[in-house]
This record gives structure tokens, C-alpha cells and sequence, in this order.
């Protein structure tokens, strides 16, 4: 809105109250706090939460593709003509033969489940989600007939392994005796770690060439499924849906949705529930910023009236006071979002900080999937969080506004 020169002035000199309203000063001072508070809890917030979701999709999308052809009965024989189908496919850019079992593993007497996942060499040192997170040793042990495995983080620690360890894979399907299946226990070298940063992935996985998981499970040349990526893991329904249909009763297919739908469903209803209870902060500030434009119009009646007598306008008026309540807005939000790029620029030292004082691990990866906080902002919600803001502070300025310009001059300095 446009002010004229004394309007300008006037709204200067009631953002800053005189010696005698202290009072006004802090109620306003709450009020610029309350926005600043609310701009920075929901910008941090939304922003964490994006963050996180992206991690995780990034995370398990990379490692289990967008989607999967699943074998009925837990073996794909003709794989090879189920992948020429795939990749023949519009938006479907790869397709890639999986093995996955659980299975158990000892070492040193440590027992653990595991998730064994035999994949193409050439797959597993194109795949960005376990190489660039390799840890120790190296990807290019891995080699068909090497007897060389790697595993995650988390089952290292488990078991206490390290590089060169030496460790026992045990495999339900084995050799039929007269006594029963004898299962199959076969010794492999651990040649490289990695840390994928979920952690119920690090604890539980271990890559093998194809060749060597097609042995140890007896599978002869079939394999369990094949994981497909596509052009655009949002529209996987879509684009899948011809596949489905030349596959026919061959196999299944299962896109990232179908797979952790529980998940990804929780997460997103938690965004929304989350930004309408931060939202209420705002509000609670809203109605700080009208409370004490109401005591500053009470303070200033006679001035107000006094400005009538003198040719001030109802307009002029209504423009003073809502100015002053946007102005406190306004302040607020951008100190709102200046704390906010602070605290995402520096979350992990935060989080540090704050174990080191309260002594308590309030980011554990064991619950919370990932190793580090994330964060991704959003520039749409940064805008529609400033944008309502920005309507409640002024929405919060039009009844004391509308009150200062009903001022009856007449009426207040009648006895004067």
C-alpha cells in the first residue's frame, strides 16, 4: 500500500511506542517473536521432512529400482526374454537380473540373518547407490569364482568383520540325505564394506557376483526377479502397464509404491499434519499482532483524534495501523527465514551439539533409517509459508485498523 509522507512518519513513530507504553513495546516484541518462531519451526520442519523423504526414496529406489519383476515360485528361467520385453518397454531405461535370499551368517561364533542379493558384476560397479559408498576394501575383488563378498556397515559391525574376514553363509537348500535336506555352509571372503546410510539395509545385505549366489542357492541359470528403472518413478504405474500384460502369468510386477506404501503413505500424512499444528503458531501470532494494535489504538485515541480535526482521513488511518501490523509481520518473517537457513546449513552440528549436552542419542539410525539429518527445501512451500504469514498478519491488522479509522474526534475531545 502507498502512504503519504505524514503516514509514513506516524507509522515509524507507533512501531516504536514512547517511555510511557513499555508495555505495548513488549506485547509487539512477543508479536514479532511468535512470527519469527512460527516462519522458522515450519520452514525447518517441512524442510527436514523433504529432506528425509528424498533420502529414502533416493536410498531404496537406488537400491531396489523403481520397480521389479518378481518369478512366480522364487525362480525366472527365461530371464533373459523377460529383460529384452523390459527394455523394450517406452521409459524403461534399465533392466537388471536379481538374486535375493535370506539367508544366515556366522563368523566367529556371531550369528546373523542376512539378505543375500547376487547381482551381474558389471551391475555392481555400475550401481551409484553401493559404489560411491564403499568404505573399505573395493568393489573390483568382486569377481565370479573369486569367493568374494561385500557386505554393509551395520552387518560388520554385527559380526565383527572386517576386510579379509572369513564369512560363513548357510543355505537352507542343500543336499537331500536320507536324514533330511543338510543345509549348505559355504566360506567367502568379505572384499569390500559399504554404508548405503539406511540402516536396516547396512545390517542386513551382502553382494555376491551372479554366478557365485546362482551356486551357493543351487539355482542352476535362473534368478529370483529382474529390477527395472524408468524414466519417471511417479508415473511407474503408467508406464508399466504394458509389461504387465506381455508378461502374463510368467511373473509379477511391483513398483517402488507397492513395496512401501505403508511408508511412503505415513510420511506423507505426517507433512500435512505437521504443517497445519506449525501453522497455528502463526496464528497464535496473528492474534499477538492484533492484540497489541488494539492497545495502541487505545493508547492513541486522542492522537487519533486529533489527526481527524487536523484532516486525516479514515483511509489515511486504516493504512497507518495495517502497515504497522504487516511491518511486525513482515520483520518477522524474514528473521523467520533467515534463522531457518542458519539452522539447515548447520543441522548436523545442531543435533551434535544438542546430544552432547542432553547426553542422549535423539538421532539414532537404528530408528530413523538414516545415518545423518536431511534436509531439501522446497521453494513452492517456502513461498505458500510466507504466504500465509503474510495473510494472517494482515488479516490480523483490519479490526484494529477499522477501529482506529471509526475514531470519533467529536466524542474524545469533547470535554478537552
Amino acid at each position: 500500500m502507498i502512504l503519504s509522507r505524514y503516514e509514513r512518519m506516524i507509522a515509524r513513530r507507533y512501531l516504536l511506542p514512547g517511555k510511557g507504553e513499555a508495555f505495548i513495546l513488549i506485547v509487539a516484541a512477543f508479536s514479532l517473536g511468535a512470527v519469527t518462531l512460527g516462519v522458522f519451526a515450519l520452514v525447518v520442519t517441512m524442510s527436514v521432512m523433504n529432506g528425509f523423504r528424498a533420502e529414502l526414496f533416493d536410498k531404496i529406489v537406488g537400491l531396489n529400482g523403481h520397480a521389479v519383476v518378481q518369478a512366480y515360485g522364487g525362480q525366472m528361467r527365461d530371464w533373459r526374454d523377460i529383460a529384452k520385453l523390459s527394455e523394450a518397454t517406452p521409459g524403461v531405461t534399465s533392466a537388471t537380473p536379481l538374486i535375493e535370499q535370506p539367508l544366515m551368517s556366522t563368523y566367529n561364533g556371531r550369528v546373523e540373518g542376512v539378505l543375500l542379493r547376487g547381482m551381474r558384476v558389471s551391475d555392481i560397479r555400475s550401481n551409484k547407490t553401493i559404489g560411491s559408498k564403499v568404505v573399505m576394501g573395493s568393489l573390483a575383488s568382486l569377481t565370479p569364482g573369486s569367493g568374494r563378498i561385500a557386505i554393509g556397515s551395520g552387518l560388520a559391525d554385527a559380526l565383527g568383520a572386517v576386510v579379509g574376514s572369513q564369512i560363513s553363509l548357510i543355505s537352507p537348500q542343500g543336499q537331500t540325505t536320507p536324514f533330511g535336506t543338510v543345509p549348505r555352509i559355504v566360506q567367502y571372503t568379505v572384499g569390500a564394506i559399504f554404508t548405503i546410510g539406511v540402516s536396516d539395509y547396512d545390517k542386513i545385505y551382502v553382494i555376491m557376483p551372479m554366478e557365485d549366489a546362482q551356486t551357493l542357492l543351487m539355482l542352476g541359470d535362473s534368478v529370483g526377479m529382474i529390477e527395472l528403472q524408468t524414466t519417471d518413478p511417479d508415473r511407474v504405474g503408467q508406464i508399466l502397464a504394458p509389461l504387465s500384460d506381455k508378461i502374463g502369468n510368467r511373473g509379477v510386477v511391483q513398483d517402488w509404491r507397492m513395496m512401501n506404501a505403508q511408508l511412503f503413505e505415513a510420511l506423507s500424512v505426517e507433512r500435512v499434519v505437521m504443517f497445519c499444528l506449525l501453522s497455528l503458531i502463526i496464528l497464535v501470532a496473528a492474534f499477538n499482532i492484533a492484540s497489541s494494535l488494539i492497545m495502541l489504538v487505545r493508547a492513541k485515541t486522542r492522537d487519533i483524534a486529533i489527526l481527524r480535526t487536523m484532516g486525516a482521513s479514515r483511509n489515511g488511518l486504516l493504512r497507518i495501523f495495517m502497515t504497522v501490523g504487516t511491518t511486525i509481520g513482515s520483520l518477522g518473517i524474514v528473521l523467520g527465514l533467515i534463522l531457518a537457513a542458519i539452522a539447515l546449513t548447520f543441522r548436523q552440528g545442531v543435533v551434535d551439539l544438542v546430544q552432547r549436552i542432553s547426553g542422549q542419542n535423539i538421532w539414532d539410525p537404528q530408528v530413523r533409517f538414516l545415518s545423518e539429518l536431511p534436509a531439501k527445501t522446497n521453494p513452492v512451500e517456502v513461498v505458500a509459508i510466507v504466504l500465509i504469514a503474510l495473510l494472517l498478519t494482515f488479516l490480523a491488522t483490519l479490526y484494529p485498523a477499522f477501529k482506529a479509522a471509526s475514531t470519533d474526534p467529536v466524542q474524545v475531545l469533547r470535554y478537552d
